[in-house]
Order: C-alpha cells, then sequence, then structure tokens
C-alpha cells in the first residue's frame, strides 16, 4: 500500500490493520555547544537574535538527555559544529526507517532554509557508520523536506503522517510512500507558528496523540479522529507557547514535555501516561522543544 492520503473519504484501513513496525529503542542528540539564534525563519525566532544563555541551554539538554535516558536503550549524542546554530534540532535533517527485512533505511531532508542546509552532511555521517541504506530526494523535482520535524511514524505501524504547506513537499511524500511502500497521511498546516507537524502533533501511542485543532484544516482533522480513539488536545497558550505538541513518548507510556504544560499534563496524567517535565526555555527561543531535539532511530 503506497499512496498519499489527503482526505477521509481515502482511508481503507484502520491502524490495527496496517503492518507492525518495530518502536525505534535509541535516540540520536546533537550537542548544543554552538546552539544561538542568529537568524530569524520562524515567527518563535523574531525577537531573540542574540539572547540564548548558553551555559543554561546546555543544562536545559543535559536534562532533556538524561529523561531520554529513562525511556529507550540507548542515547547517542553527536558534536554539534560551529556555524550551524540549529543543527542540535536533529528531527530535521532525516528520517529513518526499518524495512520489512529488519534492514535500516533513511530519507535525508533538503531542508528549507538555506542556513541549516549544511546540517544534513553531518547527519549523514553518523547514519553512514551505523549501517543505513541512505536514500537522497532529487532536489530539482522535491524543493524541500524537513524529516521527521514534517514525518511522523504512527507507534509501531507502517504508516506516516507528513505535514506539508510550510517545510515538506508533497512530492516528498510521494517519493516515500513508493520506495518504502507505505502509507502516507498528508496533513496540511496553514498557521505560521506551526511551521512543522511536530510543534501541533504528537502520536503517544498507537491509539492516541497530543494536537493543538487549530493548527489543522478541518479535512486534517477529520483524519487525524478517524485514525486515533483517544485524542488529547492543547490550547492556544500551552501548544504556542510552551510547545506541549512538541513532547515525545518514546516507549508509549512516558512523555517528556516542557515544563508548566499543566493542562496538557493533567490530561496525560488521566489518560494514564508518566509525564517527565523539563525546561527546553532557551530552544523555545528558536522555535524547539522537547520533540526537535532528538532523532528516533533504530
Amino acid at each position: 500500500m503506497s499512496k498519499v492520503i489527503t482526505s477521509k473519504n481515502e482511508l481503507s484501513f484502520k491502524a490495527e490493520d496496517l503492518d507492525p513496525m518495530p518502536v525505534p529503542n535509541k535516540i540520536l542528540m546533537v550537542k548544543p555547544e554552538h546552539f544561538s539564534v542568529d537568524y530569524v525563519i520562524n515567527p518563535h525566532m523574531e525577537g531573540n537574535v542574540g539572547t540564548v544563555d548558553k551555559k543554561l541551554a546546555m543544562e536545559q539538554w543535559e536534562a532533556v538527555r538524561a529523561a531520554f535516558e529513562k525511556t529507550v536503550d540507548e542515547v547517542v549524542v553527536l558534536d554539534g559544529v560551529e556555524g550551524l546554530p540549529d543543527m542540535v534540532f536533529c528531527a530535521n535533517q532525516s528520517l529513518p526507517y526499518m524495512n520489512r527485512q529488519n534492514g535500516k533505511e533513511v530519507v535525508m531532508s533538503i531542508m528549507n532554509s538555506d542556513m541549516r542546509k549544511a546540517e544534513v552532511p553531518h547527519i549523514e555521517e553518523w547514519y553512514t557508520s551505523a549501517g543505513y541504506e541512505i536514500h537522497h530526494l532529487n532536489y530539482k523535482k522535491i524543493s524541500d523536506f524537513e524529516g521527521m520535524g514534517d514525518a511522523i511514524w504512527h507507534y509501531g505501524k507502517r504508516l506516516l503522517w507528513g505535514g506539508y504547506g510550510f517545510r515538506s513537499s508533497m512530492k516528498a511524500y510521494e517519493f516515500i510512500a513508493e520506495t518504502w511502500n507505505v502509507p502516507v497521511i498528508a496533513l496540511k498546516l496553514e498557521n505560521p507558528s506551526f511551521y512543522h507537524l511536530d510543534t501541533c502533533f504528537c502520536i503517544l501511542n498507537e491509539d492516541s496523540v497530543l494536537i493543538y485543532p487549530e493548527a489543522f484544516t478541518k479535512k486534517g482533522l477529520a483524519l487525524i479522529e478517524s485514525m486515533f480513539t483517544n485524542i488529547i488536545e492543547a490550547d492556544k497558550h500551552e501548544a504556542e507557547e510552551l510547545f506541549a505538541c512538541n513532547a515525545t513518548s518514546p516507549d508509549g507510556k512516558n512523555v517528556v514535555i516542557q515544563r508548566g504544560c499543566k493542562k496538557v499534563n493533567t490530561k496525560l496524567t488521566e489518560a494514564g501516561f508518566t509525564v517527565h517535565e523539563v525546561d527546553t526555555g532557551e530552544f523555545l527561543k528558536s522555535g524547539g522543544s522537547v520533540f526537535c531535539m532528538k532523532m528516533m532511530a533504530w
């Protein structure tokens, strides 16, 4: 099944009908020694150029790393690169995949901003060393694709959710669907404050998702409602100011989330999840939080 789905009437399956895929047991992170806000490429960066406290940012990153170490088998840490301040947001440069023969593959990104394009080869070096088959998009046909910032695997299933409208091209999802023979549910993003899917859509487990509804079209919401039985909604303040939906649940039980998301955290706890609060305040200045700061891999 290799098609890109954009409306509910194109759905011919439920989550339980899909082929299983092993849940990633490894997290990749990039040290923030070169992290700063040097330019503005999203609304959250405005007014924050030159304001990052690097010592505090490192402390916050270490706390996020410690939280991840409680939920996965291994956290792999790469050094940052001078001149690439946003490389710490390592959800964006790639999309890894475990194929049906348990082989590891990855599609490398074409970053939307020229400021970030040089990050991709550095991340690719790790995938090569880890034995992944590397796929590159045809930049003559595909303008941009920002990896797991926009492309998020359904928990434990061979189904990809893909955001488009700001940073990723629909043509990238057509390539992925055909190359890996997986369905892609494409969700159009219209609010510039939620420019990546991972800013407004957090898959918690096979049945549960955390979303900010106002980031999606009616068609998008209908698709989400068709595939999840438990939908937790964040309000505007917690979604936009605290990046509540940029949380992550590596194991389907524990949720690592920005500190202060009181309403969402109450809902998560009531739904049976264990909440781990961290402070990513310095990274919020650049428009990223927990999910952006890691890549789930095998």
